[in-house]
């Protein structure tokens, strides 16, 4: 299956990048979306942050709102 053809294109950016945009965009404004595993998650993560695990994001997406801005991590 091609799934990349599922995919809108997003930019990447870096740590200092990522920082800046998080703390520009304070609460509400975005969606820091975590698709790591439990085990990864808890050891530490982005406060605020949404866990979804990769395996079950497609199944998951009506949980993110397609209006915001979501940071994938």
């Amino acid at each position: 299956m091609k799934w990349m053809q599922f995919l809108t294109p997003a930019k990447s950016i870096d740590f200092p990048e990522t920082k800046a945009y998080i703390s520009q965009h304070p609460g509400e404004d975005i969606t820091i979306l975590d698709v790591r595993q439990p085990s990864e998650y808890q050891v530490g993560h982005i406060p605020g942050a949404t866990l979804i695990p990769l395996p079950q994001l497609s199944d998951r997406l009506g949980e993110l709102d397609p209006e915001k801005p979501t940071l994938v991590y």
